[in-house]
């Protein structure tokens, strides 16, 4: 008589999909209001178990969306071909993994938890060897809990975490520390220099010990803005799985945990708080500490809400500047934060204006967002005045400075109302080409005609402080 094909059994969470759905769907429930969160909490007094079944009822994964392992699919579908049983064995709740087996459809079976019982290492070891009458199986997981099925199966086999005697499946998993790196952005780091530029206006571009100060002010800023952004991440998951460019963010495509790049973000939004107190003094960290707030605010709520979006994102910039003159101590002018607000107001309007000319369903893009594809005209014109506004600031800025001993030709100041005039207006006609694409200060920082622009003005602003023309 043949031999009885020896089953397979396949765990999901971080194996079979890179996605943890236990852990994303209770904190789905609990991001969704202060009663859920409490609710959650009294469950899981009750055991994980219990936790686990009630928020599978009021909280049920969506498969369609969940990021896959290729590998494991292909060892899957290998069994199915030689005739060998599979059966997808998971410690999530059965009615989520009911879902996932009828999704894929390439289930004989499925083992999960109940209210009362919690399928995970040896809890899913004695319905697997119940299941096999004691008989030789195959399993595939990825974690130190799953060593006791691994030393009972015929042949253990992981994509993730591999003791001795046990067979990886595909390459080693990329390092978090590296994911995390990508999920910081620090591309986005390049924001942050905007904390020198009240070292620029003040004429302290040549003293060290200034500089020094405004580069930590603006190290300490950069980590808090990579913690926000891990939260940001970790709240829009579900929709970032379904964006054309968004699933790749590490957050959404697995690559690091959810509890994970929770904690890292805890630990970037507190530690340099701290560490602006006692090296910059308590003022820094109060503002380091409002900028926290207000870009936590931005992220839950506030980018909801139409026009208040814009100007949060214009505030988000200033608070830039102002967080530069306090670390470096000096008085930041009103005409420098003025100018400041005007001119990221017409740059917060060119995002959404992107967004909303470049989306193939701008309903569905910006659900929840507070605009609609018949706003894009208004936005348009919002932010080109806002421009036309920041130049005309930045010239009574320029005729002020006329009147401070920091520029020995402040005559010079003028030729910056030229060089953003122009700037302003081409990165708007290019938006209304379509060659703009997502954040402008992004896109600032990669166009060659910005960056000469920006340098110039770096010139102009050196020249006016240091060269005297005339008598």
């Amino acid at each position: 008589m043949a031999e009885k094909p020896v089953p397979l059994f396949v765990d999901l969470d971080t194996t079979l999909t890179l996605a943890d759905v236990t852990v994303e769907t209770m904190f789905a429930y609990a991001k969704s209001g202060i009663i859920p969160l409490l609710r959650l909490l009294c469950w899981l007094t009750r055991g994980r178990a219990f936790a686990k079944a009630m928020v599978a009822r009021v909280m049920p994964v969506e498969p369609a969306t969940l990021p896959w392992r290729q590998t494991v699919l292909d060892a899957i579908a290998t069994a199915r071909a030689a005739g060998r049983p599979v059966i997808l064995a998971s410690a999530s709740h059965h009615r989520n993994i009911t879902r996932v087996a009828r999704h894929l459809g390439i289930f004989d079976a499925i083992i999960a938890s109940s209210a009362k019982t919690n399928a995970k290492g040896k809890g899913k070891l004695i319905r697997i060897l119940a299941m096999t009458n004691g008989g030789p199986f195959d399993y595939i997981g990825d974690a130190a809990a799953d060593v006791p099925l691994w030393n009972a199966a015929r042949e253990g086999i992981s994509v993730g975490y591999c003791p001795s005697g046990v067979t990886r499946l595909g390459d080693a998993p990329p390092s978090k520390w590296r994911s995390l790196a990508k999920a910081m952005r620090p591309h986005q780091w390049a924001k942050n220099a905007l904390i020198f530029v009240p070292l620029a206006t003040a004429g302290l571009l040549t003293d060290y010990t200034a500089l020094g100060r405004a580069a930590l002010a603006t190290l300490l800023f950069s980590l808090v803005a990579s913690g926000v952004y891990l939260v940001n991440d970790a709240f829009d998951i579900e929709a970032d799985r379904s964006h054309a460019t968004k699933h790749k963010r590490p957050l959404a495509a697995g690559l690091i945990s959810l509890p994970f790049g929770l904690g890292m973000a805890a630990l970037l939004m507190t530690l340099p708080i701290l560490a602006g107190c006692g090296a910059l003094g308590s003022n820094f960290a109060a503002v380091l500490a409002a900028y926290l707030l207000l870009t936590t605010a931005y992220s839950m709520r506030l980018k909801a809400v139409m026009t208040l979006d814009v100007i949060t994102l214009a505030c988000l910039y200033t608070i830039r500047i102002f967080a530069g003159a306090v670390a470096v101590g000096v008085v930041v002018s009103f005409w420098l934060l003025a100018f400041s607000v005007f001119l990221f107001l017409s740059l917060a309007y060119l995002k959404r204006y992107t967004e909303l000319a470049n989306a193939k369903q701008p309903e569905r893009l910006l659900s929840g967002r507070g605009y609609l594809p018949e706003d894009l005209d208004i936005v348009a014109i919002a932010g080109v005045s806002s421009g036309m506004v920041s130049i005309l600031v930045l010239a009574l800025f320029s005729n002020a400075m006329g009147q401070s001993a920091a520029y020995k030709t402040p005559q010079l100041l003028w030729l910056l109302c030229i060089l953003l005039l122009y700037w302003i207006n081409r990165v708007w006609m290019m938006a209304r080409r379509g060659q703009v694409e997502g954040d402008p200060v992004a896109f600032a920082t990669k166009d060659p005609r910005s960056i000469v622009i920006a340098a110039l003005m770096g010139i102009v602003v050196l020249a006016a402080q240091t060269i005297r023309i005339g008598g």
